[in-house]
């Protein structure tokens, strides 16, 4: 049973049947698909319906990144949303993506104390948070700490290795993108990371493990291929120790 435990399946919302049937052919049992403002958070919550081994992680995405993503001013409430992702609490698989990004400098204290809210509510629903981290590393692990989160997947982690050491000490999880097999900060990820403490994911549509190619749910196999390799492990094996990490932390 493969698992992509991260990715933005609504940009497939025309296309989901047959990306949803590829993920099957290629063995994927479960789609993780998260949520980063109102509307893909319900869009995941209707893809669930029709499909159930979509599992929604329902979040909002670190604000100042998102203003700049979207091209203009954010027009929902924070508060409102996380109201609505409370309700919905028992549809959900954890509290995600959520985080902070510094890609395009330093914000002022929105986007920290955004993430606090979101984290808040993790601990009260007792969900895992799946974590978005871009150049702003330590200083997610320092409110990480702060807050006092167990429940922890560091998705796409770029850190430095004394970072990468810290939250791994933190018992945290990692998740293993397929451009793993080609970027080496991912490759010496999945070598200093214990594979009780690994996932795989897609981001799909992005990080494509193929050149000039859209990703999707069912490429997620390449980032299995490369942690075996990594581990010298058979595919099997790494395949059913995953599958252990989502009942450990997700059942």
């Amino acid at each position: 049973m493969f698992i992509d435990l991260h990715c933005h399946i609504d940009f497939y919302e025309e296309e989901l049947e047959r990306v949803v049937n590829n993920a099957k052919d290629a063995g994927v049992s479960i789609i993780v698909g998260s949520g980063i403002c109102p509307e893909s958070n319900r869009k995941l919550l209707e893809f669930q319906k029709k499909y159930p081994m979509i599992r929604p992680t329902l979040g909002i995405y670190p604000w100042d990144a998102l203003e700049f993503e979207k091209e203009g001013k954010l027009d929902f409430d924070i508060d409102k949303e996380i109201d609505f992702i409370r309700k919905n609490a028992k549809k959900i698989s954890g509290i995600g993506e959520i985080g902070l990004d510094y890609k395009n400098g330093k914000p002022d204290n929105g986007q920290r104390k955004q993430f606090r809210k979101l984290l808040e509510l993790a601990k009260e629903l007792d969900k895992p948070v799946v974590i978005h981290s871009r150049k702003a590393e330590k200083d997610a692990i320092d409110i990480l700490e702060e807050i006092g989160m167990k429940k922890v997947v560091m998705h796409c982690f770029s850190g430095k290795k004394n970072l990468l050491k810290r939250a791994r000490d933190n018992n945290w999880y990692f998740t293993v993108p397929t451009s793993v097999v080609r970027a080496k900060q991912y490759q010496m990820l999945a070598e200093e990371v214990n594979i009780t403490r690994l996932f795989c994911e897609t981001d799909s549509p992005f990080m494509s493990p193929f050149k000039d190619k859209w990703n999707e749910p069912a490429f997620v196999v390449e980032a299995y291929k490369e942690i075996a390799k990594i581990k010298g492990l058979e595919l099997e094996e790494t395949r059913n120790n995953i599958y252990m990490n989502w009942q450990r932390l997700f059942s």
